[in-house]
C-alpha cells in the first residue's frame, strides 16, 4: 500500500510539471474565489419555495445519518469502498466548466469525496441533471487514460477495461447507488465572481457512463472532490494552489453566496482564527481533527476516544457526537436553557423546544487540539416547524463528525503543507 502511494504521488506529481511547463494559464502560488451556493438557498438555480423549513431540515437529518453510517463502515474496514453518500440535501455547490471549449455544470463540493466525477454522454445510464451530459467528444482536449497506463494501475490497484481499452473507474455508494465510467483527464474551469476565469488543464476527473444515483431530478452533474487522497483536485492541483483551499457557508436561508477560495493569504492572522493540527489515518480521504471537549455554561464534557476522533465534513449537515459526549453535552444545554423539552415526533432530534418559548440557547466552545471553536445558535439549533431542535445528534460508534451546521459564519482553512485546519468567525454574507 506504502508503494503503491508513493508511485501515484510520483504520477500525479509528473502531470503537473508537464502542465506548469505547457500552459501560461495554471501558475503557482494560485488564488482564486468560487461561488459556493447551498442547495436551498433562495440563489440557487434549484430552489423550491414550496418546501418549509421543518421538510428542509428532517430531509438532511435522515440523509446525514445515513451518511455518518457508510462514513464510519469505511473508517473501520480501513477502506474507502465509495464517497460519503451524495443526497439532494444540505450540500453546497459549485459552478465549474469541462473541456475546450469549456461547458459550464453544477457539482456537490464534498471534502469527504476524492475523485471529481460528472455524467458523460454516451450514457448506459443517466439520473436527470436539467442540462446534457458532458460529451467528451466536443473537448479538444479530452482524454481517456488507457487500461495499461501507470495512472490506471495507481487509481484501483489493478487494470479494470472497457472493451475500448479505456480505464474503468467505478465508485459504489450504500442503497445501490453507484457510478461507473472513464478515468479521464481534460481542462477544468472556474470563474471567479469578478469575471476571472481560471484553468486548470489537464485535469483527472471521472467521466460517469453508468450512473445510478439518488440525486433526484435536481440538475446538478457530479461531484467535486475535495479530500485528502491523490486524485482529489486539492492533491492534484496542490501547487497552483499553494497547498490551501478555505471555505465560507452562508446560513441556509441567506440571499447571499458563500465562498470557496483556492491558494491566496492564510486565514491565520486574521482576529479571532484559531487553528488545530491534521491527524494522519486511513482512509486519507477523510479529515481527521481531535476534539478534547465540548464547554458550554461553564461546564465541559469530554469524549473518551483519542487523537483523530473528529471528521470535518462539507456536504454532512448535522454534527454528531460520541453517545457519551453527546450525554454531557444535552446534559449541560439542558442545564443551561432550562424549561422544559418538547419530544421530536418525527424521532430524528434528541433535543428539542417548542418554538415559540422564547429559548436563550447558550454558545458552545468546542474544544479542538490547540483551537477552542465558539459555536454560535445558529451553528447548533434550527427551526423544525413548531420546534427549535439542537442539530447535533449521537452516534454509537467513532469518530464524531463537524457538519456544515457547525461552520456556519466561520471561515474554514485546509493547510495541506503544514497540516492544519483553521476557523476565523466571519459573516460570510459579506464575503
Amino acid at each position: 500500500m506504502h508503494h503503491r502511494l508513493l508511485l501515484l504521488l510520483t504520477l500525479i506529481s509528473s502531470v503537473l510539471v508537464f502542465e506548469l511547463e505547457s500552459t501560461v494559464e495554471a501558475k503557482a502560488p494560485y488564488g482564486f474565489t468560487v461561488e459556493l451556493i447551498h442547495r436551498y438557498s433562495p440563489l440557487s438555480p434549484f430552489y423550491d419555495a414550496s418546501l418549509v423549513s421543518s421538510e428542509i431540515l428532517t430531509k438532511s437529518a435522515i440523509r446525514s445519518m445515513e451518511q455518518i453510517k457508510h462514513l464510519q463502515s469505511s473508517i473501520n474496514e480501513n477502506v474507502v469502498k465509495s464517497v460519503v453518500v451524495p443526497s439532494d440535501q444540505g450540500f453546497y455547490l459549485m459552478k465549474l466548466s469541462f473541456g475546450t471549449p469549456p461547458a459550464e455544470y453544477f457539482a456537490i463540493v464534498d471534502t469527504a469525496s476524492d475523485l471529481t466525477w460528472i455524467q458523460c454522454v454516451p450514457c448506459t445510464q443517466c439520473y436527470s441533471q436539467g442540462s446534457s451530459p458532458f460529451d467528451p467528444d466536443s473537448s479538444s482536449t479530452y482524454q481517456a487514460f488507457p487500461c495499461n497506463s501507470q495512472i490506471c494501475q495507481a487509481f484501483s490497484g489493478q487494470q479494470y477495461c472497457f472493451k475500448t481499452n479505456d480505464c474503468q473507474y467505478n465508485i459504489t455508494y450504500p442503497e445501490g447507488s453507484s457510478t461507473l465510467g472513464i478515468l479521464s483527464s481534460d481542462s477544468l474551469s472556474f470563474d471567479s465572481p469578478n469575471g476571472e476565469r481560471n484553468t486548470f488543464p489537464m485535469s483527472i476527473f471521472g467521466c460517469g457512463r453508468d450512473n445510478l444515483v439518488n440525486f433526484g431530478t435536481l440538475g446538478f452533474a457530479g461531484i467535486v472532490g475535495l479530500g485528502g487522497g491523490p486524485f482529489s483536485l486539492v492533491s492534484q492541483k496542490a501547487t497552483q494552489m499553494n497547498h490551501r483551499f478555505s471555505y465560507c457557508f452562508v446560513p441556509h436561508s441567506a440571499r447571499s453566496n458563500g465562498k470557496l477560495i483556492f491558494g491566496q493569504e492564510p486565514i491565520t492572522s486574521r482576529p479571532g482564527a484559531v487553528s488545530t493540527p491534521l491527524v494522519s489515518k486511513s482512509p486519507q480521504t477523510f479529515y481527521y481533527l481531535t476534539l478534547e471537549g465540548v464547554t458550554v455554561g461553564g461546564k465541559t464534557a469530554r469524549p473518551s476516544s483519542g487523537q483523530g476522533n473528529v471528521v470535518i465534513a462539507s456536504a454532512i449537515t448535522l454534527t454528531i457526537l460520541e453517545q457519551e459526549l453527546y450525554n454531557g453535552v444535552e446534559a449541560m444545554v439542558k442545564d443551561a436553557i432550562g424549561g422544559k423539552p418538547v419530544q421530536d415526533p418525527s424521532g430524528i432530534f434528541n433535543l428539542c423546544y417548542g418554538a415559540g418559548t422564547n429559548i436563550n440557547v447558550p454558545d458552545m466552545v468546542f474544544h479542538f487540539s490547540g483551537a477552542d471553536v465558539r459555536l454560535q445558535p445558529i451553528n447548533t439549533f434550527q427551526r423544525n416547524g413548531d420546534l427549535v431542535c439542537m442539530v447535533i445528534v449521537p452516534t454509537n460508534n467513532n469518530p464524531s463528525v463537524f457538519g456544515n451546521y457547525a461552520q456556519i459564519n466561520f471561515q474554514v482553512e485546509y493547510d495541506l503543507q503544514k497540516k492544519t485546519v483553521s476557523f476565523a468567525p466571519t459573516d460570510c454574507t459579506e464575503q
